[in-house]
């Protein structure tokens, strides 16, 4: 740790962007966590990855980190330079970033206490930033490397469920070789699945969120192009059956005695989209019932399967769980996500909120929380 007196304040690295398809909403989520943190609690400085990978710094404006004109917001407009670049050690012994730039000295922008990392999709949300992470030494919000790499992949996260007993919808993966070696057998293979289970169904990308890539296939006639557009975002794909009932979502946040689960929401059905995409998301604000209306005890099984899944993926901080309430009563488990969004449309920071947890409170419990959560093995 860096030496800390009772009058420092801890630097918070609030990391975002990122390389993934899903840059433009993690730069919204910075935005609203960066208005959201106490100023007079901690130090904040604001680091984005631009889409080709580079660490910048940033502007802390949050006002710029929003939907404009239904124009989304980019790294690369925030950053203080078009080359310069910021560097965090690979040495636990050293927290201290550092910033470059081509032909200058090297200027050093002191140590960081702990990263808030609001990177959504590969390279940020997988455990690959964790690792970093974890080599450098420094805590960090969320998720330790397996659990955000089990929670990015929904082929071994339907795995991982199934191994608890927990409950997971029909579906099928098509890896990358399977592919390429033989794309008539991978595509019969999706065929055969349709013929098991019905159309329609829906095709994505394994390792991708924010509903981008997803396509819902009707029929064979649409098979080719949504298999192209899920493989546009990710080699590996998933299909899946499609499940009929509702979409209830639940928040999972860990407190000292341990993880507990929000009060559930609703997402109704979306009249001008099809399913609950990226346009309805983000672009449209298609909005979510706090709490849903259920009853006592499917608010109760859902809760307690929230927070099985948190615990069957070992799952630290925060994660928000994704449910079907089939139209026979049961509960399906969809997906889980470890670094849910925090826009101010998101479902996560609504649910706490509706729990009795502000967005701030929010904010504060879960950097406490990392600060006092050591990196390595644990």
């Amino acid at each position: 740790m860096s030496s800390q007196t009772s009058s420092h304040k801890p630097r918070v690295a609030v990391v975002f962007g990122g390389r993934s398809s899903e840059h433009a909403i993690s730069v919204l989520t910075a935005g609203a966590v960066l208005r959201a943190i106490d100023r007079d609690k901690y130090d904040v400085l604001p680091i984005g990855i631009t889409t080709d990978g580079r660490w910048a710094l940033t502007a802390d404006a949050p006002e710029r980190m929003a939907i404009a004109d239904r124009r989304l917001p980019s790294v690369a407009e925030l950053a203080e330079s078009p080359e310069g670049g910021v560097v965090l050690p690979v040495d636990p012994t050293n927290r201290e970033v550092v910033y470059t730039e081509p032909g200058a000295v090297p200027k050093a922008l002191g140590e960081v206490d702990v990263v808030f990392p609001v990177l959504h999709g590969p390279y940020g949300e997988d455990g690959t930033l964790q690792g970093l992470l974890e080599l450098s030494g420094v805590p960090y919000v969320g998720s330790g490397v397996l659990a955000s790499a089990v929670g990015q992949d929904k082929d071994y996260m339907k795995r991982v469920f199934t191994s608890f007993g927990l409950p997971v919808g029909p579906y099928e993966v098509i890896r990358p070789r399977e592919w390429e070696q033989d794309p008539t057998a991978a595509r019969k293979k999706i065929v055969d699945f349709a013929a098991e289970h019905g159309w329609p169904l829906f095709v994505k990308p394994a390792r991708a969120g924010s509903s981008i890539g997803i396509t819902k296939v009707d029929d064979l006639g649409g098979l080719d192009e949504a298999i192209e557009e899920a493989r546009r975002h990710d080699p590996k794909i998933l299909v899946e059956a499609l499940l009929r009932g509702r979409e209830i979502e639940c928040g999972v946040l860990e407190f000292a005695d341990g993880p507990r689960a929000s009060v559930p929401a609703e997402i109704p059905p979306v009249s001008a989209h099809d399913f609950y995409d990226f346009e309805a998301k983000y672009i449209d604000s298609a909005d979510g019932i706090v709490p849903a209306p259920l009853s006592a005890e499917e608010t109760a099984k859902v809760q307690e399967l929230a927070v099985a899944a948190f615990e069957a993926a070992s799952c630290e901080g925060l994660v928000r769980a994704d449910f079907f309430l089939q139209d026979n009563g049961e509960f399906v488990i969809n997906e889980i996500n470890t670094l849910p969004g925090f826009t101010p449309i998101s479902m996560y920071p609504r649910m706490w909120q509706e729990s009795g947890v502000s967005y701030p409170e929010l904010i504060d419990r879960l950097l406490q929380a990392a600060l006092q959560r050591s990196t390595g093995l644990r």
